[in-house]
Order: structure tokens, then C-alpha cells, then sequence
């Protein structure tokens, strides 16, 4: 089924407001419904404060806005919705009003109309009791604030339908949002563990573990937040707070009950007072509480079946924005420590310890989070990189996971077809700039040669699969991450995807293959421009480019890539860019990057007779000389060398430009200020 394209919003509060800004952002149409047209005026007039905020901080250009506006359509009336694909409901937290609004709108939609509830509080399958269709019912649990909190728990109920899922998550792609799935049960995923965090610390304050002063800035060093849990409740409102932990109380029992300090700050209206400076005394037994309460539920969600370590922890690291979710966190301090302090959370409040924790006792290794994981469909093995708060950038150990699920695949039988994907806002977004620091600084170049030749092993056993591999580009593919989809037989990407050879402008080049199966692909030419400016282009130009083969709508390209599958349009060594359409873009490169030019663009002597030539030369001044010739060097040889001998050739020289002073430069450099090369 095609993805939602056209999307209403119920509730013009700040959380439907911020969904319907994000939705529109993303390029669908909107319509924004509440009961009063002051509360859709005031809604509308939200939205395009922050949108011009956002053009006052460079993250919208001028004129943004006003598009984006234009997206979005006001009303007071049911009728109006009944063209739409999909309905988020993000009225008021009671059951009996969200039970008849979708019962209202039964009269006016299509019976296909996915309606999704934004609760927080109820499982889904109450807020479906008594429709007609309650097969199109789904939760869509959104996180303050919806147009920059990238997470969206997707919670089906025991009625929704295999279809209604799968526009869910389609509309979640297509949204930029970081889907994690949660059964339907109380507090879902993050409030699960999220509401009693904030309890206990009331706890603690109250059982004078520490003062408030240390429990507050003990959460932040713990867990690598900018705002602690006391400031967190005045922010939001201390009232919430009890509101929440009674609603998981009635549900699962008085452990997730609000304490009696939280109850009697609520009574004072007032907010938590936060002067004070923080001690030492009561900080080791504060973190070791919240270690053992965190671990403690999360392991229960995951006994329970609700969701899986790794939507767990991507529900904490993207939702809360912590350093860690709760068994990374784990894994840092050490299982034994953590799982005695979960040992010592269960006992105090009588519960049993999840029996995977009792199990840790035993076997201490740490939690296998996985960064790659595999899941098989209908002959389809697909494999989602699982590393979004990190845009699933490539280190050794996400490069284990990935060759371990891709090897599991490959060596299946009843496997026909392998797919690619990455999850959240990138497919992978190069490899990890932190481990290279780390490497260069500690003089342990050759772990940086080990890794790589790693990387290359992989890439060659998906180049050389006998059964077809396709890339799904659904976000950033940038520096190994587009050297990764290079070496699958074909490429699709959504039409708001991006590719880039950024490398030669942070001091080194592209040292995965890019150098050789760029060209192979595409041609000098466009290997030329797209690694001596290092453009990050999008999905549409890649396609005339040649590096593309397919560009889908917005959340549809999962289903080109099962079409193309099942069709047997793609083969294994189907070749490179066998299936892809190149245009005007790619002849426009091939003139520009011609032989005779290039030692001009590279001594800085070229002279630009149209604009894309003077942009080009502009943007090549700017990189690392010296990865810029070893990069070329590559390029030049890769047409005659069968791709084994082509990353030979990479492997030989990457040592030489990971020891440069630029290469320190340049990687230091990422997310600063634009570095400095100087050639050596």
C-alpha cells in the first residue's frame, strides 16, 4: 500500500501543533482540526513562531516557512478530514472523549483511514473498543517536542491489521521520525521505565539518600543530561509527574505509585526549590539506584515481550536524549554491578527479579546489543542498521554485527534477496569519527588499517553474494555509509535521501571502496566530482548521476525494493549501475572532470568558464592536498583493476594519510570550525 500522503491532525495544543509542523516539514499535506477556530488560530500561530525562530537559527531558509504553512490547513469540522490517509488524535488524556472522537469521525472517513492516538496513558485497545474498524486503530505516542524529538513509539493493539502497521511505519519514514515498537501495554516503552525514574528520585530525596542538589546533579553526570530530573518536573510541570505514576500504578501496582514527597509537592503548588550546591555525600548510593531501577524494569519490558533491548535503549538514548539507554549503561559500569544493584532495587520494594538479571548472576558478559539487526520475511532477509542516536556511523563493532547478520543471511537458503536499510534519520552515515581520534591520538594507526581491511572483507562478500543485495537509502548514505550501498547490486533511495564523499574535506579520502567501485559505477567523471568537492546530493541528482538506480516517495522506498525483489528485476551481479538511468548531470561532470582538467583543479590553476565549474573549484581549494592527489592516484587505476586488487591499492596507502598533520586536522575539525590543511 502506497505510504499516507495526506495526514490530519486532531488537538491544536502544543502537541498537535508540533506533529502537524513535523509532518508538514516533511512534505505532506496536513489538516489541523480542533473545536474552536481561536484554538486552530492559536495552533497556526505556534507553528510559524517557531518556524521563523528556526530561520533566525539557520535551520530553515527563508521562505521555508511560508511553504511549509502552506502545507496546512485549518478546521473545526470532521468532514474536512475525510480525505485523509491517516488521523493522529492528540486531544485531551480521557479515555471517553478519545473513544468518541473516533467514533465521530467512523461517519466521515474512509474504512482504510489509519486513526492513531497519541495516548499516553491508555492501551490502544481501549481507545478502539466500540468502532467499527478497530483494525485501523494504532498508537503513535509522540515525545516533547514532536517537531524536534525524533522519537515515535509505534504500538499496535491486538486488533490492528498487517496493513494499518504498515502505513504506521511508512508515515514514521516518511516523518524523519526514529520508530521503536512497543506492544500495547501500560507506559508503553520510555514511560515504562522513564515515570518511576523520576519517582525514585522523589524517593530518595524523601529517605534522605542525598539532598536534592546532589541527586539532581548526580542524574546528569550518570546519564549525560543537560537538565535533571527536579528542574525537568518544574519544567513540565510537577503535577504531571503524579498524574503519570498513577496512571502506571492502577495498571501495574503500587511500586510505580507516586511517593508521598511527590504527592505533597504537588499539594503546595509550588515548584522544587533548586539552589543548593551538590555534595559527595549520598552520590554513589543515588547511582547505584538508578542504575538497579532502570535495569530492573527494562529487563521486565523485555520478559514481557513489550519491546527489545535495543528499542529500549533507542527509546532512552533518542527519546530522553540520554548518554546510554539502560543495558548500554549497564554494559559501561559492569553486568555485575549493575545487576546487584537491580538485585537490591527488586528487594526493597518486594519484586521479583526479572529472571534474565537472575540469569546475569551466572553469565556476566555483557548485554548483546546488537548494531545490525536481521529480520527475514517472505524469502526477504533485511538488515537495519540499529545505531540511530550515532546515524549509525561504522566502528568495529557495528561492522561485527552487520557482517554476522549479512553472513547469517547469505548462508540461508530460504533467503532469495538480502536488503540493507538503516534506521532514523540516516542509512549510515560514515564511519566513526571518534574511533579514527582515538586511534591517531593514542599513534595506533594500523587499528585504523585493521579496521578497515575488515570493512573490506564485508563489502566484498556482499559484492560477490550469489543472491541479489539492494542498498534502501531512507536518510543520509555519506562517506562509508554510500561506499556501503555501492557494493550491493542496486540502490533505492527516498526522495529526501542525500549521498556524499565528504572525506577529502576532513583530511583523508574514501578508503572503503570508494575510490574504486565509484568509478566502476559511474564513471571518472562523476567519481571525480563527487570526491574532490565532497557535494552532498540529493536522491534525485544521484539518480542522474548514475549512483542511484530507483528514488521512491518519502516512506514508499521499502516497497520498490520488494517489487524489484520479487520481480527479479534485481540479480545477484546484476553490475554496476546496470539498472540506473543516468542524465544531464552525469555528461555535465564527465566535460567538467575531464582528464586535461583535473591536474588543473588540483594545483588550483583551473579557470572556470560557468558557474558549475567555479563552485567546483572553489569547494576543491578548500580540501587536504595531499588526500586529494592519493584519492585521485585511486581513481585513475580503479578501471583497469578488478575490485580485489582495487582496494589492495587503498589499503596500501591509508596508513600514509591517517599519519598526516591534516588528517588530524580535518577529522578533529567535524562539527567545528572548517579546518585548516596544510599539506602535510
Amino acid at each position: 500500500m502506497a505510504a499516507p500522503r495526506k495526514i490530519g491532525i486532531i488537538g491544536a495544543g502544543t502537541m498537535g501543533s508540533g506533529i502537524a509542523q513535523k509532518t508538514a516539514q516533511s512534505g505532506l499535506d496536513v489538516i489541523l482540526m480542533d473545536l474552536e477556530q481561536a484554538a486552530v488560530d492559536r495552533g497556526l500561530g505556534g507553528i510559524e513562531k517557531m518556524l521563523n525562530k528556526g530561520v533566525e537559527r539557520g535551520i530553515f531558509r527563508p521562505g521555508q516557512p511560508e511553504a511549509i504553512l502552506g502545507r496546512i490547513k485549518g478546521t473545526t469540522k470532521h468532514a474536512d478530514l475525510k480525505d485523509c490517509d491517516l488521523i493522529v488524535e492528540a486531544v485531551f488524556e480521557d479515555l471517553e472523549i478519545k473513544r468518541n472522537l473516533f467514533a465521530a469521525l467512523e461517519a466521515h472517513v474512509r474504512p482504510d483511514t489509519v486513526l492513531a492516538t497519541n495516548t499516553s496513558s491508555f492501551k490502544v485497545e481501549k481507545v478502539a473498543v466500540g468502532l467499527a474498524h478497530p483494525e485501523r486503530v494504532i498508537g503513535l505516542h509522540y515525545f516533547f517536542h514532536p517537531a524536534q524529538n525524533r522519537l515515535l513509539e509505534v504500538i499496535p493493539g491486538p486488533q490492528t491489521s498487517p496493513k494499518t502497521l504498515e502505513a504506521a511505519w511508512a508515515f514514521c519514514e516518511a516523518t524523519g521520525k526514529t520508530g521503536i515498537h512497543s506492544e500495547d501495554s501500560p507506559g508503553f516503552v520510555v514511560n515504562r521505565f522513564f515515570v518511576p525514574w523520576v519517582n525514585e528520585t522523589v524517593r530518595l530525596l524523601e529517605q534522605g539518600v542525598a539532598d536534592l542538589p546532589t541527586i539532581e546533579a548526580t542524574a546528569k553526570k550518570l546519564l549525560g543530561i543537560g537538565m535533571g530530573p527536579f528542574e525537568l518536573m518544574n519544567v513540565t510541570g510537577v503535577p504531571i509527574s503524579q498524574h503519570a505514576a498513577s496512571g502506571l500504578a492502577s495498571e501495574l501496582g503500587p511500586f510505580y505509585a507516586p511517593c508521598d514527597r511527590l504527592k505533597e509537592q504537588v499539594s503546595s503548588g509550588k515548584d522544587w526549590d533548586l539552589k543548593g550546591e551538590a555534595t559527595e555525600k549520598g552520590a554513589a548510593d543515588v547511582e547505584k539506584r538508578y542504575v538497579g531501577l532502570v535495569l530492573m524494569v527494562a529487563a521486565a519490558l523485555v520478559e514481557e515481550g513489550v519491546s527489545s533491548i535495543e528499542d529500549i535503549d533507542i527509546g532512552a538514548m533518542v527519546g530522553l536524549r540520554w548518554r546510554r539507554g539502560p543495558f548500554a549503561l549497564a554494559n559501561s559500569i559492569g553486568v555485575e554491578k549493575a545487576v546487584a544493584a537491580a538485585a537490591e532495587v527488586a528487594a526493597m520494594y518486594n519484586l521479583p527479579l526479572p529472571k534474565m538479571l537472575a540469569e546475569k548472576k551466572e553469565d556476566l558478559k555483557p548485554f548483546n546489543i546488537r548494531a545490525a539487526n536481521l529480520n527475514i520475511k517472505d524469502g526477504i532477509a533485511t538488515i537495519t542498521m540499529n545505531r540511530p542516536n550515532a546515524m549509525n556511523a561504522l566502528d568495529p563493532d557495528t561492522v561485527a554485527s552487520l557482517a554476522e547478520a549479512f553472513d547469517t543471511a547469505a548462508a540461508d537458503p530460504a533467503v532469495t534477496g538480502i536488503v540493507l536499510e538503516g534506521r532514523g534519520k540516516a542509512f549510515v552515515a560514515g564511519a566513526d569519527i571518534k574511533f579514527f581520534i582515538n586511534a591517531i591520538d593514542a599513534g595506533d594507526i594500523p587499528r585504523i588499517v585493521d579496521f578497515t581491511r575488515t570493512g573490506h572483507e564485508l563489502f566484498l562478500r556482499i559484492d560477490q553474494c550469489t543472491k541479489p543485495v539492494v542498498a534502501r537509502l531512507n536518510g543520509m548514505a555519506l562517506g562509508g555509509g554510500a561506499e556501503l550501498a555501492l557494493a550491493c547490486d542496486a540502490i533505492v533511495a527516498d526522495q529526501g535521501a542525500v549521498l556524499g564523499f565528504p572525506e577529502t574535506g576532513i583530511g583523508i579520502y574514501p578508503g572503503l571502496g570508494g575510490t574504486q567501485r565509484l568509478a566502476k559505477r559511474c564513471g571518472l567523471g562523476v567519481a571525480r566530482y563527487l570526491v574532490f568537492t565532497g557535494d552532498i546530493v540529493p536522491a534525485a541528482k544521484a539518480a542522474s548521476l548514475g549512483l542511484v538506480d530507483r528514488v521512491a516517495q518519502s516512506g514508499e522506498s521499502g516497497q520498490v525494493v520488494q517489487a524489484l525483489l520479487k520481480e527479479g528485476v534485481v540479480k545477484a551481479g546484476t553490475g554496476a549501475g546496470e539498472l540506473a538511468n543516468a542524465g544531464e548531470e552525469k555528461a555535465a561532470c564527465e566535460a567538467l572532470f575531464s582528464d586535461q582538467n583535473v591536474d588543473k583543479f588540483l594545483s588550483g590553476s583551473f579557470e572556470a568558464t560557468d558557474k558549475f565549474g567555479e563552485k567546483a573549484a572553489k569547494k576543491i581549494k578548500s580540501k587536504a592536498p595531499i588526500a586529494l592527489k592519493l584519492a585521485n592516484d585511486l581513481m585513475n587505476q580503479a578501471l583497469a583493476l578488478p575490485i580485489e586488487a582495487g582496494v589492495e591499492k587503498e589499503l596500501a596507502v591509508l596508513a600514509d594519510v591517517f599519519s598526516t598533520e591534516d588528517a588530524r586536522e580535518g577529522l578533529g575539525s567535524v562539527g567545528k570550525a572548517r579546518p585548516q590543511f596544510k599539506g602535510k
